[in-house]
């Protein structure tokens, strides 16, 4: 049995910007809401009486949760209307991050990031099969790229914005601030996006479809290995810069401010190679990662290094998204929504393994072990990727 495709059988819709940059705002919510907790690792310590590898782990909690969302989206969503259930779940979203905002314990913290995590499950799952029901086959490229550089902006921009609002009004303002967005959101998916109801229901059996795939199946674990390497690094991005002398509120917010601008160009460039050449746009991505994480805890004692250092790491992570969706598409283009699932699942499963190990390694070794780790773990992605193909 297989996973069926939920497309219609009616013609290609024309492209039109509004319901693209609605879906691109959706995704670049759901991401920003799950890396908040980077940026303000340190306050949600503080306020919740916790280690900051503790705090860490809420990234985990996410990660887990939103990967097995994910990987069942297609089953979860069953035939519910493509309209309803991204507006719906976005709402979801508002709802956990206004528990979050309002925790006094870890253990309501915790619990509002396991909702978080159910909704970005189903709302990045289902971003993978919106370019072909919002653009024409000539402008599916272009809407693809649209929505998941939401992604890619969410990981590199929402967490400096969010850092900047926690030193302005606090951690709290930071999350009502992503609550306040899915909901804008949610009301936009209503207003913007046509009825797209799903012609067939999807088969549980199915779900595993798309590792039998080689060429997926390799892009799968590439996947994982730079994920796991660059959330077990970036998650203790902020502890690491507090240790060195380029270390004070604002001067981390202005690194990661940089390490988004950064990534927004990367996401761009990246992923113009990626259309073409996701194999080179992955190398590249994975150089630039490794090398960034391996080079942070000793740049820490000058600014203008830290940003280098920071602008070569953001502008590599900003193309991952992009690259690692072209990889799977042009591996098996008959299973985009199925292997867009999955990849989702296993994207968002390493974050969880890599927030998780990072702050193991970091409580027990400190930062400049943990940024080491990561690299290593990358550079392993990186020798797969040059062993690897996007074929059948």
């Amino acid at each position: 049995m297989t996973l069926t495709s939920p497309t219609p059988t009616t013609a290609a819709p024309t492209f039109r910007w509004p319901p693209v940059l609605v879906a691109a705002l959706a995704t670049f919510t759901v991401v920003t809401a799950e890396m908040m907790p980077v940026g303000i690792l340190t306050p949600i310590a503080g306020a919740l009486d916790i280690a900051p590898g503790i705090a860490g782990t809420s990234l985990s909690i996410t990660g887990i949760v939103a990967a097995i969302v994910a990987a069942a989206a297609p089953v979860i969503s069953g035939r519910l209307d493509k309209r309803t259930l991204l507006s719906s779940f976005l709402l979801l979203l508002a709802v956990a991050n206004v528990m979050s905002a309002l925790a006094t314990s870890f253990a309501m913290f915790a619990m509002g990031r396991v909702l978080i995590g159910v909704a970005m499950g189903i709302v990045w799952a289902n971003a993978g099969g919106l370019g072909p029901r919002l653009a024409d086959p000539r402008n599916i490229g272009r809407a693809m790229t649209t929505i998941f550089s939401g992604v890619s902006v969410g990981m590199v921009l929402g967490l400096p914005a969010g850092t900047f609002i926690a030193a302005l009004a606090g951690w709290r303002a930071a999350i009502w601030t992503v609550a306040g967005l899915a909901l804008i959101a949610a009301i936009l998916v209503r207003v913007t996006f046509p009825s797209m109801p799903v012609a067939q229901r999807a088969r549980l059996a199915g779900i595993f479809t798309p590792w039998k795939h080689r060429g997926v199946r390799s892009g799968f674990f590439i996947t994982a290995l730079v994920v796991i390497g660059h959330f077990a690094a970036y998650t203790f991005v902020r502890p690491v810069l507090e240790g060195g002398s380029a270390g004070g509120e604002l001067a981390i917010v202005i690194a990661l401010v940089i390490f988004g601008i950064a990534g927004i160009v990367g996401n761009f460039a990246i992923g113009a190679v990626s259309h073409q050449d996701p194999r080179r746009a992955i190398i590249i991505a994975l150089i630039g990662i490794a090398a960034g994480a391996a080079a942070l805890s000793f740049a820490t004692g000058q600014q203008w290094l830290v940003w280098l250092v920071l602008v070569v790491w953001g502008a590599a992570y900003g193309g991952i998204g992009v690259a690692t969706q072209a990889w799977n598409r042009i591996s098996d283009p008959t299973q985009v929504d199925a292997s867009s699932s999955m990849l989702s699942g296993v994207f968002n499963g390493s974050i969880a393994i890599g927030s998780f190990a990072g702050g193991l390694v970091f409580d027990a070794f400190g930062g400049t072990a943990i940024m080491l780790l990561g690299a290593a773990v990358v550079l392993i992605g990186l020798v797969a990727t040059l062993a690897s193909r996007p074929t059948a």
